[in-house]
């Protein structure tokens, strides 16, 4: 349960840390950047081909290190040549990302899974996090993935990606299914993150629990985000 005074509420979140042209996103340098200012941190896990944990957005690894391939088909022992825009920084794992916050600023872990293998990266997160002592959140566009947690970790804060989903090439059925948010009522998610595009629509409306406005990268967007929202996921309008 979310209390009023709760970091997910009062402290604006920095989307994949604190970057910019020369710290790339999903970066222990973004991430640092974020300690040194005391914002919490958005990042996105994934798992690797040998079941490691790492922090990285795409299902590819061409937008952020030039290179081809799905980042699951990928070992640990390859991360050392997927430099992160053309930086000395490349991509983390989830490891060295708690072990560089060690509990410093507080973390929203979206998981980025598909609905055929809810599971595997869920148990291994909480493998990690079952002895982490810092504060923490997780979320998805997934719903079975945030239903997950409502079976499994019930006191582990939840929260439920959503948004109207206008550009998806996705089933008909399943794209109706997402921008209802059909699966809330059995999940339960202890807030929402939505696409502050969005605002206001009348899915939108039914909701009656805390809402997190992403991603906010201007001073429009953060005017649009106070209307709707308790708090922000931002890029660019903070440093």
């Amino acid at each position: 349960m979310i209390t009023t005074n709760s970091w997910l509420l009062t402290r604006p979140i920095a989307h994949r840390g604190l970057h910019n042209e020369e710290i790339p996103e999903n970066s222990l340098g973004a991430f640092k950047r974020c300690i040194e200012k005391n914002y919490p941190i958005e990042l996105d896990v994934r798992l690797l081909n040998d079941n490691t944990l790492v922090i990285f957005h795409d299902d590819t690894l061409a937008r952020m290190t030039g290179l081809d391939g799905y980042v699951s088909q990928i070992n640990k022992s390859d991360l050392h040549k997927c430099k992160l825009n053309k930086t000395e920084f490349t991509i983390p794992t989830f490891e060295e990302v708690l072990n560089t916050v060690d509990g410093k600023v507080p973390l929203l872990i979206e998981l980025k899974t598909s609905n055929s293998s809810v599971g595997p990266l869920e148990k291994i997160l909480m493998e990690h996090l079952n002895n982490y002592n810092g504060e923490y959140a997780v979320q998805s566009f997934n719903p079975f993935s945030v239903g997950w947690f409502t079976e499994h970790y019930p006191n582990v804060i939840r929260g439920q990606l959503s948004c109207l989903y206008k550009n998806s090439d996705m089933p008909f059925l399943k794209k109706l299914y997402l921008k209802r948010m059909h699966y809330n009522k059995k999940n339960k998610p202890d807030f929402l993150s939505y696409d502050l595009h969005d605002f206001p629509n009348k899915y939108f409306d039914k909701y009656d629990g805390p809402v997190l406005a992403w991603t906010v990268r201007n001073e429009k967007h953060l005017e649009m985000a106070k209307k709707y929202a308790d708090n922000i996921i931002f890029e660019n309008i903070y440093d």
